[in-house]
């Protein structure tokens, strides 16, 4: 039975781009956005919660992330063991994460066992139990990936460039906790993340698969109905250091960790999407993007490097990174500087963005394949502010772009001046300056 379940899960039929999104408002109230698709006979449901781990209360880094892993750690009558035996039964898989903007809930469940998974996700989201012998056992979890990740020259390399950019706001520092934070929760500061982050004015939801907009929106009151309808303040926008230079961090290996970038664009900016654009030009994942190009290809300097737009809800980056032998560092650095400045004066030719379009439209539509990536893509679009026919019009924004208008936001968008390089290793001709 579980085996054939899980097939079912997998065979979830891929849809096109144009996906028939529809608005379902529940008795209560609760807002959400369906796709409905009666072809395969299970659903996957998306709710993410605003805030995430940036909500943590003073001095208590790392209680929404111990919460969050607790969640399924036994709920209303059922202990840890108990209630997975319960979701395995029903052939459910139920997730729970945070991260720095959202505690977000992934669920899929087959048709025939909707109504008893609903009644074990109601459970878990509202009666969690946190028992204290899961906390310790998660606490215990927790410790142990923050003391790996301090041996990590990447972990290193993320939380000192966090540290540099937002200072003191909660993306500044990691969202795990410190291994003195993370040792002193106890259950009430447990409760009190739960209580705080779990809120109805904060909730964003989205579903795929066999479920009506009537049935959707009942399961939604049943789901969240009992939660608060308002939870704790959400956070500021961060103040972002934007101050070039290279910070060098000592770690021995023969390899080193580089991390670079400056302030970049958020998602409602009207540029956004141009913006995208250009960072696929410049540092996208095809072979033939720049960074590939001039570092990997012509110089054999890294074997990856790319950049991203990280648009998160109260600050945002244009970020790359690659990794490199020690004696290659100094050199792949002045590379990057120099494709940097080029693209912050506009040079990008009509070949380039031509390419990049093509990749762009091309690959959209391979991001529907199935329920419960509709369902997450569905979320999302909801959380960035886009329309609800987002999915038809995107690729024709794409189009639209000209190259005046990438050229234009490449100028806003790079600045040479404010480049920052955070290394971790032992680069050789490589030194902490301005």
């Amino acid at each position: 039975m579980l085996r054939l379940s899980l097939l079912l899960l997998a065979l979830a039929t891929p849809v096109h781009a144009e996906v028939p999104i529809q608005k379902v408002t529940s008795p209560n109230g609760l807002q959400a956005w369906l796709v409905e698709d009666h072809t395969i006979p299970f659903m996957a449901l998306q709710i993410r919660f605003g805030g995430g781990t940036s909500l943590d209360a003073v001095g208590k880094r790392g209680a929404v992330n111990l919460m969050t892993a607790l969640i399924e750690e036994g709920a209303g009558d059922l202990d840890a063991i108990g209630f997975a035996t319960a979701r395995d039964d029903l052939a459910a898989s139920f997730r729970f994460s945070s991260n720095l903007d959202s505690v977000s809930v992934a669920a899929q469940f087959l048709t025939e066992n909707r109504d008893q998974a609903v009644q074990l996700l109601r459970d878990a989201l509202n009666a969690p139990r946190f028992d204290q012998d899961a906390i310790d056992r998660v606490r215990a979890q927790v410790i142990a990936g923050i003391e790996a990740n301090a041996k990590d020259p990447s972990e290193i390399a993320a939380q000192l460039e966090a540290a540099r950019n937002f200072g003191d706001h909660p993306y500044g520092t990691d969202q795990s906790g410190t291994l003195d934070s993370v040792k002193a929760l106890d259950r009430d500061d447990i409760l009190a993340a739960h209580a705080g982050v779990l809120a109805l004015d904060r909730v964003t939801i989205a579903a795929a698969g066999d479920i009506t907009p009537q049935q959707l929106g009942v399961m939604l009151d049943q789901i969240l109905g009992q939660l608060p309808q308002t939870g704790v303040p959400l956070p500021n926008t961060a103040q972002l250091n934007e101050t070039g230079g290279i910070t060098v961090q000592d770690f021995p290996g023969p390899q080193s960790v580089v991390i670079f970038g400056h302030g970049g664009l958020r998602v409602d900016d009207p540029d956004f999407m141009t913006a995208s654009l250009v960072n696929e030009i410049f540092g996208g994942s095809r072979f033939t993007a720049r960074l590939m190009r001039e570092v990997r290809d012509k110089r054999g300097l890294t074997y990856g490097i790319g950049t991203n737009l990280a648009s998160l809800k109260y600050g945002a980056l244009l970020a790359g990174q690659f990794q490199a032998s020690n004696e290659k560092v100094a050199e792949a650095i002045a590379v990057v500087r120099d494709e940097w400045a080029k693209m912050g004066a506009g040079d990008i030719t009509e070949a380039e963005l031509e390419a990049a379009k093509t990749y762009m439209i091309g690959a959209y539509p391979l991001r529907f394949d199935g329920n419960g990536t509709i369902a997450s893509i569905l979320v999302g679009m909801q959380v960035n502010g886009f329309a609800i026919d987002y999915p038809k019009t995107r690729n024709d924004q794409v189009r639209a772009i000209t190259s005046d208008q990438a050229n234009r936001v490449a100028k806003r968008l790079f600045k040479p001046e404010n480049l920052h390089f955070t290394v971790v290793g032992q680069p050789v001709g490589v030194s902490a300056a301005n």
